[in-house]
């Protein structure tokens, strides 16, 4: 019963939705240098939400992009720099903390929580 409940908690944060990891590949461009292809990979669940604290606020007034905590189910790893994009609005983002934070096995909540900023995929010029 308690595993059931898991899924609701997740799904009850606003932003929850699905996510798409957006893979990052090299290819030639027949010219002798390379071209950067970013294809999409799995797609998993999560809830991306706004850092909408006054200090965030007052930063993002200074030009700071938005920072967010995404909160996935726990066996979803989102390494630093992984790049996804939400589906519900195709907003990009990239994972900005080093270090998930994981619940321990013995809780009954089993989550993994990282950080991430609104992001741009970078064009090859």
């Amino acid at each position: 019963m308690e595993e059931d409940m898991i899924p609701d908690l997740i799904k009850s944060f606003d932003g929850y939705g699905d996510i798409t990891i957006l893979d990052k590949t090299t290819r030639s461009d027949g010219e002798g240098g390379m071209i950067t292809v970013w294809t999409e990979g799995a797609t998993v669940k999560a809830a991306v939400m706004l850092d909408n604290s006054i200090q965030m606020r007052t930063a993002q007034a200074q030009g700071v992009k938005g920072n967010y905590t995404v909160t996935t189910e726990k066996p979803v790893k989102l390494p630093w720099r992984t790049v996804f994009r939400r589906e519900s609005d195709g907003m990009i983002f990239r994972v900005t903390s080093h270090d998930e934070q994981a619940a321990p096995t013995v809780s009954t909540i089993q989550t993994r929580i990282v950080t991430a900023e609104e992001w741009e995929l970078p064009t090859d010029e």
